[in-house]
């Protein structure tokens, strides 16, 4: 599958950018939907599987960076890039901690805005294509091992029977964050965030013990992790199907 077979959905209230943004990157082979406002975004958000979401934050109603922090709790993967008339970079950082993959103040060059977007579609494209948003409580699937988020529990199953596998409160919080957004490749510090707070006290060192510890737990062998991988220069990404290690991420 090639960038050009890759959907886009623009959320912006200004209606000479969305036709801006339509025109060129349909020119680019992109297929392209876009929308005004939250309302119709959620719709579509429903009905139809889009590659990357261009977001704009200053939109009235419920604004870009609402929509996006709602999207992320609600487990919505959808790659984001934000876009924003604010060129403070505090602005940047909150778009960042709120679940935005990307940041691009305007006016911007629509070749950068591109460029952008292409590298996003690729990383997923590497990576997997994100699983859309959960379904509230239940469980959570893959390999031998079941998780029960609204039991807060790990059960594996390897045809002998279940057993539930002791985690820490830390470590299940972790597990639950990175299998809530599979395919998504997560920094340390947004998974300190969404894991235990964005005030807790955790640091990168201690994330990495919390995965090497999940990895001795979960992994037929840790040393190739099949569901918790290293990103290089990133962070984590979970993979639930466990397909063989390959593209942007490294065991």
């Amino acid at each position: 599958m090639t960038d050009t077979l890759a959907k886009i959905l623009v959320a912006d209230d200004e209606p000479d950018l969305r036709a801006l943004l339509q025109r060129y990157l349909s020119d680019q082979g992109y297929t392209v939907r876009t929308v005004d406002g939250a309302g119709p975004l959620d719709v579509l958000l429903q009905r139809e599987r889009f590659d990357v979401l261009v977001l704009d934050v200053m939109m009235p109603g419920e604004d870009g960076l609402a929509i996006c922090r709602r999207l992320r709790a609600q487990g919505e993967t959808i790659p984001i890039l934000m876009l924003t008339a604010r060129g403070d970079p505090v602005d940047r950082i909150v778009g960042l901690e709120m679940g935005a993959d990307d940041y691009l103040p305007k006016p911007f060059n629509p070749r950068e805005l591109l460029a952008r977007i292409q590298a996003m579609v690729r990383r997923q494209r590497l990576l997997g294509a994100h699983t859309g948003p959960r379904q509230a409580g239940g469980r959570i699937a893959f390999g031998a091992f079941t998780l029960w988020l609204d039991e807060r529990r790990l059960e594996r199953n390897d045809g002998h029977g279940a057993q539930d596998v002791p985690l820490t409160t830390g470590e299940f919080a972790l597990l639950q964050t990175l299998a809530q957004q599979p395919h998504r490749p997560l920094g340390r510090d947004r998974l300190i965030a969404l894991a235990y707070g964005p005030d807790h006290t955790a640091t990168d060192r201690s994330i990495d013990v919390q995965v090497m510890r999940l990895r001795k737990l979960i992994e037929a062998d840790p040393a190739q992790p099949r569901h918790i991988r290293t990103v290089w220069g990133v962070g984590y990404v979970f993979v639930p199907d466990g397909a063989a290690p390959g593209g942007g991420g490294k065991p």
